[in-house]
């Protein structure tokens, strides 16, 4: 078994995490049964509000937007105001020189990647980021693909040195007390209004 890599090994902190948004588009939704799209949409638009409120900044982006639509609205929403929606070539984002500069442009240095494919853009983004030297983080719940190409990206970028998390288990590592969560949820009592029914903290 090959040495853990340091994104495997460490907590994630909210200060230095940037939330990388990618491909929730309708045209790849309609792939999914309705349940898998919602699912997905209800939790990287929850989470995406919870890192507004965090002042974690997003890096949002669509493939091909002339051809297979704008970010999915639900998601576009929930992002923070003034957001750019990047439109995205290469399916690793590294490839794209304006989206790789405006992830340098935070200044952090660990990505928490959410979208689609697993398999595809979301593996190949999540590579290419730590071939930049990011720490990289992927949520299960937070990405989807078809259920057997799914496990082939999981399992690549695991391979890789990435670490795979979920929404639930990213939330409290961003707020790492009881106290700091009790804090956040009382100012913004909308995050549980909006939280999935299906997510469960």
């Amino acid at each position: 078994m090959s040495q853990a890599s340091a994104a495997q090994r460490s907590l994630v902190d909210v200060d230095d995490s940037i939330l990388v948004v990618i491909d929730i588009q309708d045209h790849f939704l309609a792939k999914y049964d309705r349940a898998k799209s919602q699912a997905l949409v209800a939790n990287v638009a929850w989470l995406s509000h919870v890192a507004r409120h965090l002042d974690v900044p997003v890096v949002a982006m669509a493939e091909d937007i002339a051809t297979t639509g704008p970010l999915n609205r639900t998601v576009a929403e929930a992002l923070p105001d003034g957001t750019k929606v990047h439109d995205k070539d290469f399916f690793g984002l590294a490839g794209n020189p304006e989206i790789l500069a405006a992830v340098k442009a935070t200044g952090r240095n660990t990505a928490v990647c959410v979208g689609m494919e697993t398999d595809v853009c979301i593996a190949q983004s999540a590579i290419g980021l730590a071939g930049e030297g990011y720490k990289v983080v992927v949520l299960r719940d937070a990405v989807a693909s078809m259920d057997g190409d799914e496990e082939v990206g999981l399992e690549r970028m695991r391979d890789a040195g990435i670490a795979l998390s979920s929404v639930k288990a990213l939330y409290y590592e961003w707020l790492r007390s009881v106290s700091r969560t009790v804090r956040l949820e009382n100012k913004f009592p909308e995050l549980e209004a909006l939280r999935p029914a299906t997510l469960v903290l």
